[in-house]
């Protein structure tokens, strides 16, 4: 097992794992910006060192000043939680280049399943199920055009390397398409310098539903079951929870199965998900994280196992500690994303944390770095804290997730506590009536 652990990110996350780490006698060693002196993970770990300034550019994205962190400070690996580096097959490789361990995935599967197309070529010849499209990139407007009238409308148009809604674009019909591809290349090319997209068919209602694998080297693999994660504002989750309301126990073992033989025919190692679109019945695959999930929380409140303890384990070569038939799926968890903005125009709000009070009592975890008295830098994602509710019901969870919102106390600043207070009271989503068109459509209606 490894000594000393080097924590390549910031904020919940960062915590979290220096959580896991000294639950396991491993010592842990912070790197942080200018602007993160005074954070949480920075005070608790046993050593930190700056890698520069405020800047993601010059700090957390900055691989050679890790990697001299980790080499000054004797660490045996690195964790790069999410975000950030935590999917760079590049910094993976340098990583082990330096006989340091990267807690993930090998580069190798990094690369494969960070572009959307080579993803879903893998997985189909894998045996996991896909949305109808184009067979790789679509170059020009006449073979989308070809594409199209074979899939049928309305198509979508994606960033093969595209994330976050980015080189996005949903096209209705023949007279929008050429447009549609142009945009959507050049916007692919500006953010992430790769313009090759792809045509898939667009579900008109779908949820989006994800599978939790853990896989070592030693060819074990098992699934940990779904979490729903349709409720996205501009394709940003905002509210997850495991399992879905939509699935039924065979469905759930079913695509399970079908995932975790497929992810072992792969020879994946590490933590992953395997994103889906879900609609009448049928299962979607739209993509392949290979890293931590910001949502992971959910599925470790309804299976116990801890996802990061697992991660760890399996990157210092250990066999997983669980086998399938270990995993069973206890009550239901829910998790929002609690962020520092205005709870209806999202406009960021960092600033100084005055009164400071987290929610308790059974089955109430919040994964935050936030104390009274920080000030929240504006230079980073505005998520601060993640509030994760577990009952022996659905509807249990739900009532303890009012009751724990409301004792939640951050002040000082704007959060978007009062937008899940709102949210968990009405009728569809108590109903788990709700689809990943939903919050946009409530938000507009709530706007006019």
């Amino acid at each position: 097992m490894f000594d000393k652990v080097l924590i390549a990110n910031r904020g919940e996350i960062a915590l979290r794992i220096h959580r896991a780490c000294r639950e396991m006698g491993i010592h842990t060693v912070a790197v942080h910006s200018e602007a993160d002196e005074n954070a949480m993970h920075v005070r608790l770990a046993d050593e930190s060192v700056c890698i520069g300034p405020a800047s993601s550019a010059e700090s957390y994205l900055n691989i050679p000043a890790i990697i001299a962190a980790a080499e000054i400070t004797n660490a045996d690996a690195i964790h790069p939680g999410y975000g950030f580096l935590s999917e760079n097959e590049k910094f993976a490789e340098i990583v082990e280049q330096h006989k340091i361990a990267f807690i993930g995935p090998t580069a190798q599967h990094i690369r494969v399943m960070g572009d959307k197309i080579s993803a879903k070529e893998t997985v189909k010849k894998l045996g996991i199920p896909v949305v109808p499209g184009s067979e790789g990139e679509v170059r020009d407007y006449e073979t989308a055009s070809k594409v199209a009238k074979e899939i049928g409308y309305p198509v979508i148009v994606k960033a093969a390397s595209g994330g976050g809604g980015r080189g996005m674009k949903v096209v209705h019909n023949e007279g929008e398409l050429q447009n549609a591809v142009s945009s959507a290349k050049s916007e692919a090319k500006a953010a992430f310098g790769d313009d090759a997209v792809y045509l898939e068919k667009f579900l008109t209602l779908p949820r989006h539903i994800e599978l939790q694998v853990l896989a070592d080297e030693h060819g074990n693999c098992i699934h940990l079951g779904e979490r729903d994660c349709s409720l996205q504002r501009r394709h940003q989750k905002v509210l997850e929870e495991a399992p879905s309301p939509a699935l039924n126990a065979e469905e759930r073992e079913k695509i399970g199965e079908v995932v975790a033989k497929a992810i072992q025919g792969l020879g994946y190692r590490g933590a992953g998900t395997i994103e889906f679109l879900y609609e009448n019945g049928e299962f979607y695959f739209i993509e392949m994280n290979t890293r931590l999930q910001v949502e992971h929380p959910v599925t470790e409140m309804i299976t116990g196992v801890d996802l990061v303890r697992e991660q760890i384990r399996i990157a210092a070569g250990l066999p997983l500690s669980l086998k399938q038939e270990d995993i069973t799926i206890s009550g239901h968890a829910i998790e929002c994303r609690i962020n520092a903005e205005d709870p209806f125009t999202f406009i960021p709000s960092p600033g100084k944390i005055g009164d400071y009070h987290t929610p308790g009592g059974l089955g109430v975890r919040v994964d935050s770095a936030l104390y009274s008295g920080y000030s929240i830098p504006p230079y980073y994602d505005s998520m601060i804290a993640k509030l994760i509710v577990h009952g022996k019901t659905r509807n249990e969870c739900l009532m303890r997730l009012r009751r724990a919102l409301e004792e939640y106390v951050i002040d000082g600043i704007k959060t978007t506590i009062p937008l899940h207070q709102m949210l968990i009271r009405e009728n569809d989503f108590v109903n788990g009536a709700y689809d990943i068109h939903w919050l946009e459509n409530f938000l507009n209606n709530l706007e006019t």
